[in-house]
Parts: structure tokens; sequence; C-alpha cells
């Protein structure tokens, strides 16, 4: 357990826990993922900024105390760089904020740190999180480890590098339409997008919108339950926070899951839609499958209508003031709410709310509701955009991620987990969807599929 190697092997559950008993410092933690960093982001772009000096005195307080300071104690971890940290850079993948030094941290990192984690350094994103490529003015193109050729997803793309090239055993990402999922279906790694209020957020402007949420991508289910427990809870300052109801109650040995490949209505690709076919053959060995789906009609114009809305509200000064030093990305994203009218706006909510309700009922025929973890498999970074599907051209440049934003609409929780695979196909995961308040449901049965199926990450081969 004390060479680099092995322990950059280390989950963080396994890692707290030898730290904790002293089998292994926290220095000799950090130094190894920080080691790690060194050998492989040339080549990967995961991490915009490393703190190695940080790292290294929290590192030295850990190991200096006389007893664990909470259950991540001495863990290297990863912040995506749209959430602050105090003392650290936080530029959003802008150039606008590349000299910003934010003077406190989000609640979540500040959980983190409460809880032992020791932060290694921020991720890559793209420009404010917008991108189906995780790469902006300042870093990128994040590559992918199983080929560098091919994109890591946006907008965590260098979270899951992370945590799948083993720099950290545990990272935090941001997930609006599928932020966490994509990345974690094309890095091969787990990732939780926990019921929205679940990990409170005390800045955000709106304070109402579920569609953005903080989550975490990590090599296995534990890890994530881990992370969840000690940044969830409450928080006055965040309504839908106080709003978030735990429902522990246990699922059927053999679970009943409704599997569809598309909601009904989202554009997905043959390739994917046989690799998902195949993940649904080896779930049936565990659970009773059968086809299902809500009713998602409306559900794409909808989610394309609210995004636009609130991203114009939170950027459009930006647009007007800064333009030439936005990407394309985040311009057309601007310019595609500016035109909406109250009545627009009024309209998708009531549209939301059937497709809400419709999920809803299928919950009370089912215990958990299984879809693709992403449209497409991971494309060459010189692509900027998904603009079509097996030669069927996308109406815009979001739909490739109907197939996610679909749960981000209502609000239901989601893990991610990656499928067994040959050795020469590329990673693939899907999406195991429960009802709001129903993540402790989704880690035990995310257990079962580690353990019984093998949904699970392998590592990459990396030089």
């Amino acid at each position: 357990m004390t060479s680099d190697q092995s322990i950059c092997d280390l989950t963080a559950t396994t890692l707290a826990r030898a730290i904790a008993k002293r089998e292994l410092s926290s220095r000799d933690a950090v130094e190894a993922h920080l080691a790690r960093i060194a050998h492989s982001n040339v080549q990967l772009a995961a991490f915009v900024t490393v703190d190695a000096e940080g790292a290294r005195r929290a590192a030295q307080i850990c190991d200096a105390a006389p007893a664990p300071i909470g259950p991540l104690h001495g863990v290297p971890v990863a912040i995506k760089d749209l959430t602050d940290t105090a003392g650290l850079a936080t530029t959003y993948g802008s150039v606008l904020f590349r000299d910003h030094v934010p003077a406190e941290d989000d609640l979540v990192v500040a959980r983190l740190r409460r809880a032992g984690a020791i932060i290694l350094g921020k991720t890559n994103t793209p420009e404010f999180g917008f991108g189906a490529v995780c790469t902006n003015k300042l870093c990128g193109p994040t590559r992918n480890p199983f080929d560098p050729a091919l994109t890591s997803g946006g907008s965590s793309g260098g979270s899951a590098v992370a945590v799948a090239a083993g720099m950290v055993p545990l990272a935090h990402g941001t997930d609006f339409g599928g932020s966490v999922r994509t990345p974690a279906s094309f890095c091969d790694v787990a990732s939780i997008r926990p019921t929205p209020g679940r990990i409170p957020s005390r800045r955000r402007p709106l304070g109402w919108d579920m569609l953005a949420t903080h989550g975490f991508l990590a090599r296995d289910v534990n890890d994530l339950e881990l992370a969840l427990s000690v940044c969830g809870g409450g928080d006055t300052s965040d309504p839908l926070s106080t709003g978030v109801v735990n429902d522990d109650r246990p699922f059927a040995r053999r679970p009943r899951i409704a599997m569809t490949p598309d909601f009904g209505v989202a554009p997905v690709a043959r390739d994917v839609r046989a690799r998902f076919a195949a993940a649904c053959d080896a779930l049936a060995g565990v659970a009773d499958v059968v086809p299902s789906s809500p009713d998602c009609g409306g559900a794409i114009e909808t989610f394309r209508t609210l995004r636009a809305a609130h991203i114009a509200n939170s950027y459009g000064e930006l647009l007007r003031t800064r333009r030439p030093e936005l990407t394309p990305t985040v311009i057309w994203n601007i310019e595609a709410g500016a035109k909406l009218s109250a009545e627009d706006y009024l309209n998708a909510e009531r549209r939301r709310t059937a497709v809400y309700r419709s999920f809803r009922e299928l919950f009370t025929r089912t215990d958990f509701l299984v879809a693709p973890a992403a449209s497409v498999l991971p494309w060459p970074n010189e692509i900027s955009d998904v603009t079509a599907i097996d030669g069927a051209s996308l109406e815009t440049p979001i739909d490739y991620l109907a197939v996610t934003f679909i749960v981000s609409l209502v609000g239901f929780p989601v893990l991610t987990l990656p499928v067994r695979r040959e050795d020469n196909e590329l990673p693939f995961g899907i999406q195991i969807i429960a009802p709001p308040g129903c993540e402790s449901r989704l880690f035990a049965f995310g257990r079962t599929l580690e353990h019984e199926l093998g949904f699970s990450h392998r590592r990459p081969k990396l030089p």
C-alpha cells in the first residue's frame, strides 16, 4: 500500500480508513496524487489549477491531528472550476475571470474541508459550463484517458478524467443538463446527480431553480455515498434544501425496473442503443426489466426554453459588455434566451409539471428507471458540437443531451454506472433514476450492480 501506484488505486473510502488508522499518512496520499497529476495532466489537461503547497499544508494539519477531522480525513479531492474555493483561483472557464480568487468557499467546498478532505486543485470545464467539449480559452481540451484523441465530455470532463486517471479518488462536479453523467459515461466512472437541494447552494440566484445541482464523480458507489453524506443536509438560505426528505425504504430483493433507450423523444445513436440493450439483458439477471417510459412529449422544447431563459438572465449583461471575450458557445446560449417572453416561460413550466407527474406515476409501478447516460459515444476533440446523430441533423446543439436533460427537468436523483465492456469498446454508462429523496436506494442497488454484474470502473492504460 505504500507505493505511489497503489495509493492512487485506492478508493476514497479505503484511503480515508487507512489514514484514520495511521496505516498511511495524509502527506503520502497527497504526494502520490500530486505525482500522478504531474505525470498525466500534461497530456490529459484535467486540472486547470493545482494547489500543491496548499494541499501539503492541509496534509500536515491532518497528520498532526490527534483524531480524524472527519469522514474524509486526509483524502485528496478535486473541485470543478465553476465552484468557488477560498484563496484558490476560480476562473469559471473564462478569460474574464482568469485572475479571480474568491474570498470564501462555496458551501459544498466548506463541507468537504470540514470533513477533512484536502483540495488538490480545480478541474477544467467549458466556459461557464456551456460546451460539449471540455475546453476554453484558458485550458484544454481535456482528453479522454481511454483515447486522448476523443472528448471527455462536458462540462465536468476535468473531474471525470481526474478520477479515471487516478489523479484523485473523488471529484466534485456540477450538473445542469447532464454535466456529471455524460463525462462519467465517457470516462468509465460513476457519478451521482442528487435530488436538487440535497447539496444546498447559498449563492444560487434563482433559489427555486432545480435544473442545476452539485454532484460527485468517483470510481465506485461507496465513495459517492460518502461524499454525499458529508455535503448533504439542509441550509435555510436554499429553499430547495428545506423540502428534501430522505426516503430510505428498501427496494424489493428483485426490484422492478422500467427501461427506456430514449424516453420516447430523445435522439440516441444506434451504437448506444445496442450497448444499452446489452446492459438491460445483463440487468435482467438481478431485476425484472420491462420497457416503459414516462410521457415526455414536449420535454425537449421545455428544457430548451427554461435553460435559455436562465442563461440569458444570468449572463446577458456579459454579452452586452464583453462579447468579444466570450466563446461562440456561450454567445449562442445567451442569445437563445434573449427573445423569450413570460408566456413562453410559463408554458414551459406548465409542460414541465406534466412530465414530472408522469414520472411520479411511473414510480408507483416500478422501483427504478434506467436509461443511457449519453446519447452518443465519445467523439474527436476537434468537433466542438454534436450537430447530427446517425446522419440526422439536430435542431439545436444541446439536443444530443436530451437523454440526460429530461431527468434534470423533473429533478429526480440519478446514479450513473459504467457497464461491462470488451477491451476494444469505448466506455459507456447507464443512468439509474429513482424518486426524489431516494439516494440511499440508488446506492444500495448500485452496489448490487457493481458486485454481481461488474458494472464498475476499469482503469485506463496510461503511459
